[in-house]
């Protein structure tokens, strides 16, 4: 039997294990792709039931694809679509909503409501989950209490942190503002999943000064969460 495509476009290493960890036990087939280009090529080799996309993406952004999609109908076929970000402000909420997207996941978003989108999408009836007491904060709020889970994740993440340490590094020596602005929109969503919200906070307000690209402000935010990834390493 050919199971059901889902394809993911999402730049980030650990956001897209997360996924994977989210939906490995349904009867489906995960494409993970990190750009618009190849996003579109694996639609050219067939189609998908759900197209699930980021926005922040290197090169072309998550909004060119629904954009281009939109023009080439064919190209979507019947899929599904859906945007995972971390950046839905509700002027976006509306374009997404002219664009066709049928839902939208704000990040960071629980492993249920990660099911329950791709349940939804392929019609498919939920599983029974068993209650789970005493875990942590973002076990709970992000894993469906299953700490195993978090911890495969966790895992997952903390190689990923030294890349985040080095990249980070070389765009303020470089100067790069719009580098530093993609590593600390990522790192948030990926530290809110973590249970780490101060780290998080961090995160946004370098992805803010980044933005602008206030050095002054951005090297010594930098340098905090520097620290705070290898802590946590």
């Amino acid at each position: 039997m050919t199971l059901p495509r889902v394809l993911l476009i999402e730049d980030d290493p650990s956001l897209q294990r997360f996924v994977q960890l989210a939906l490995e036990d349904l009867p489906i087939e995960l494409l993970s792709c990190t750009t618009v280009d190849q996003a579109l090529l694996a639609l050219q080799h067939a189609p998908v039931a759900l197209l699930l996309t980021d926005l922040m993406l290197p090169g072309r952004s998550g909004l060119d694809l629904l954009q281009q999609l939109q023009r080439e109908p064919a190209l979507r076929a019947d899929a599904r679509l859906a945007v995972f970000s971390a950046g839905l402000l509700p002027a976006v909420r509306l374009q997404l909503q002219a664009l066709d997207v049928w839902r939208m996941l704000a990040k960071p978003c629980s492993i249920a409501e990660l099911e329950a989108c791709v349940r939804d999408a392929l019609g498919a009836a939920p599983t029974a989950t068993e209650p789970r007491s005493d875990v942590a904060a973002p076990v709970a709020s992000h894993f469906g209490g299953n700490r195993a889970l978090y911890e495969a994740f966790r895992a997952s993440c903390l190689p990923q942190f030294l890349i985040d340490v080095q990249t980070g590094d070389t765009a303020c020596e470089q100067g790069d503002a719009q580098a530093m602005r993609r590593l600390a929109h990522s790192l948030k969503s990926v530290l809110l999943t973590l249970g780490q919200p101060q780290a998080a906070e961090q995160a946004g307000a370098l992805e803010d000064r980044s933005e602008q690209a206030d050095w002054t402000a951005a090297r010594p935010l930098w340098q905090a969460l520097r620290q705070q990834l290898q802590a946590m390493r």
